[in-house]
């Protein structure tokens, strides 16, 4: 089943307005997009909003328009809202959303009895307990976990009923219902880390981390008197406390040179407050998250403020979870930075493994990373010996830590399923980088039937496309088109009346006859003049079927590139070349899978194009063919159409033509004429060819990461910077 997809434009911190026709506008406020499907949940998706606009989810409201009418915001609460909104929403690409931010007003308990209001605090509204609900602390105590009240009270069902709040009320424990020393279990094998005179370390950097441990293992908090890289002193952060450590150079042992000269272990203060986060640096955090870290990639540093709260009782802030959170990556993937100076040796072992594939980077004028192209071997081999001379170009933006977009070139093997040809990592989608991307690639696609390309229609795009590719023909997205029409159309018109406005220009495009063309956009015409005219203007010769010169087989948009983008996303954290090799592996496995399925094959054909076939075959019973001259035969049915077997598979209906495959019509004349529909299909839907498009294989890549040699004889075949630095 198809999954409906829609991009969410996220608004918040604007106001509605009301204008005299009652309708309701937004102003002011960001803007941020998150792409949903009709798969996706609202929890899910609530969590997202709530991270993008750094709020809490508790607070986070969502609401949207139905199409067509601006009067009455609906609320998004539940996975079938959420499913609502995107079927309301049709054949629309985006939907405006609307985050309001709900203050959190605490119910009236002034007449609740003395002793139940000194132990309880109520907060917000939040759903009945299933999922588990967790408990509401005050700001002077660490989260406590349901699993913890549930030792006290057995039904978890009957938890208002125990403490007399309302139903779907959350609550506060008072700290003598479970031990505040439950937070700092995870620092408990810290509490001996300092000893006392005497002790030694292999450097202050180990005395630094291990004087933190031992402060969060005691609750207190601590200040630097002197800290250098030859002595540390430290007391303790509260006023007047007589809790100090010094630390400094000693010639004793050459192994371990820093020793404790003096140490006052008594706290005169009581212990200062320890939970505001200041003894944990990014290192320490890293240290504590490394491994959950390793088996959950997704660890968010929201997840982390949490954890590192109730296990040791700090209070992260969210920049110093995410600080830690990155410096855990690199230490398991390797620093980013360093990624980039190896992309000479990474390029070199590509072409070493793969032979007869393309690898090449640049940097800019400062060393900086420029843009890096890689096309395998097995991809080069598989467009031309097995694929239509079509290839879609699409860009994606990545999330890694260095931003940067990928660019990508894919193509429709035999089955219609996407082909990966190449891909670039670039730092920006720029005319120039794109002119950079086609010259690399014309050598290796080059094929004798002249190439379409279906892609956006940006200036620099379309110039480049028709200058290295010449005789080429280039087929405008019709995704980008529909879009770009909505953006230009602004406010003037409803959601609904912009999904009809879509849906006609869609029937515009697919169209085989140029009057079934003109039906559509009149229809367009009759809602919006303006609409029309844009249309009219935006050079239908490049996007529409019944003007379009080049072979498309009936394939009108770019979105090819969504194979790259989901291997992107399982990847944009991870340094370059560890990103690059799992794209890599990805096209391994895909080749690999596809080569294996389709030994099985015995049908002439691929699939998809048999049941294509067979189905235009059923219609074929319907239809009575009458000769005319020679090879010209008319086709009765629910339609007069004509069809000429000496014309390079000509019927007048266009779908022959269109798609590569014969036509009802012309599958009646090849019967009657006793010949085998099969030898009129296009040798690209064959399984032969398929085959050959999936016969070569992509090799692995060892020691990806192994830093590249400083001897600039070990690089062959440069640019003068046989390293560079990361992207800015």
């Amino acid at each position: 089943m198809a999954t409906k997809r829609l991009i969410a434009i996220c608004q918040s911190g604007g106001e509605f307005e009301t204008e005299n026709d009652g309708l309701l506008s937004y102003r002011g406020g960001d803007a941020h997009a998150i792409d949903i499907d009709d798969q996706t949940k609202f929890d899910d998706f609530k969590m997202e909003v709530a991270e993008m606009f750094n709020c809490s989810i508790s607070t986070v409201s969502i609401k949207y328009f139905v199409p067509g009418n601006r009067k009455t915001l609906v609320t998004v609460s539940n996975d079938k809202d959420l499913e609502r909104m995107i079927k309301f929403h049709g054949d629309s690409i985006t939907a405006d959303v609307y985050i309001i931010m709900e203050e959190i007003v605490s119910p009236d308990v002034s007449n609740m009895p003395a002793s139940r209001s000194s132990r309880t605090t109520l907060s917000e509204e939040v759903p009945p307990l299933d999922p588990p609900l967790d408990v509401v602390d005050d700001t002077t105590q660490p989260n406590i976990p349901l699993g913890a009240f549930r030792n006290i009270v057995d039904d978890t069902n009957s938890i208002d009923a125990h403490i007399g709040l309302p139903p779907g009320i959350a609550f506060v424990l008072p700290i003598s219902v479970v031990p505040y020393e439950k937070h700092a279990k995870g620092a408990e094998q810290w509490q001996n880390t300092i000893t006392g005179v005497g002790q030694k370390f292999s450097s202050v950097h180990e005395y630094r981390e291990t004087l933190r441990k031992y402060a969060i293992a005691h609750q207190f908090a601590f200040r630097f008197i002197k800290n250098d890289g030859h002595r540390v002193t430290v007391k303790c952060k509260a006023e007047g406390c007589s809790w100090r450590i010094h630390a400094s150079r000693s010639r004793e042992s050459a192994t371990q040179p820093i020793s404790i000269k003096t140490m006052n272990p008594t706290h005169t203060c009581g212990g200062a407050d320890a939970s505001s986060g200041l003894q944990a640096t990014s290192s320490w955090v890293a240290s504590i998250i490394k491994e959950k870290l390793e088996v959950f990639p997704e660890y968010k540093p929201k997840d982390i403020v949490n954890d590192v709260k109730q296990e040791y009782g700090i209070d992260l802030n969210y920049y110093q979870a995410w600080r830690g959170k990155e410096s855990a990556k690199e230490h398991l993937q390797g620093s980013h930075k360093d990624a980039y100076s190896q992309l000479p040796s990474l390029c070199d072992r590509i072409m070493e493994t793969n032979p007869g594939s393309l690898a090449t980077f640049t940097t800019k004028e400062d060393s900086s990373f420029h843009r890096l192209f890689i096309s395998f071997h097995a991809s080069l081999s598989g467009f031309v010996e097995g694929c239509r001379p079509l290839l879609f170009l699409d860009s994606i933006p990545l999330k890694s830590k260095y931003q940067g977009m990928l660019l990508t070139a894919t193509a429709a093997d035999g089955d219609d399923s996407v082909f990966p040809v190449a891909f670039a990592v670039v730092d920006a989608e720029t005319n120039d980088n794109w002119h950079w991307f086609l010259l690399q690639l014309k050598p290796a696609v080059s094929k004798s039937s002249p190439l379409t390309f279906i892609a956006d229609r940006q200036k620099g795009l379309q110039e480049s496309i028709s200058e290295i590719f010449k005789g080429s023909y280039h087929g405008y997205c019709l995704r980008y088109i529909a879009e770009q029409l909505v953006r230009d159309l602004k406010g003037q018109f409803s959601q609904e009346v912009k999904r009809i406005m879509i849906e006609d220009l869609y029937r515009a495009a697919f169209a085989p006859k140029l009057e079934e063309f003109h039906t559509s956009v009149e229809s367009i015409k009759r809602i919006s003049l303006d609409a029309y005219t844009w249309i009219m203007q935006s050079e239908p010769q490049n996007w529409a079927n019944s003007f379009f010169q080049g072979d498309r087989y009936n394939h009108l948009t770019s979105n090819f590139g969504e194979l790259f983008y989901n291997w992107a996303a399982d990847a944009h954290e991870l340094p370059i070349t560890q990103m690059v090799d799992v794209i890599r592996g990805n096209i391994m496995e895909l080749i690999y899978a596809r080569r294996a399925a389709s030994d099985q094959w015995l049908t002439r054909l691929t699939p998809s194009m048999e049941e294509k076939l067979e189905n235009e075959s059923l219609k074929v019973c319907s239809l009575q063919v009458l000769p005319t001259t020679g090879s010209i035969f008319e086709v009765q049915g629910e339609s007069t159409e004509v069809v000429d077997m000496d014309r390079g598979w000509d019927c007048s209906c266009k779908g022959w033509q269109l798609t590569g495959l014969p036509c009802c019509h012309a599958i009646a004349v090849i019967n009657c004429i006793g010949r085998n529909p099969y030898d009129y299909c296009s040798k690209y839907f064959t399984t032969e060819s398929y085959r050959l498009t999936y016969a070569k294989s992509v090799q692995p890549i060892l020691d990806v990461d192994r830093p590249v040699q400083n001897d600039s004889s070990q690089t062959l075949g440069w640019h003068k910077n046989s390293t560079c630095k990361y992207l800015l």
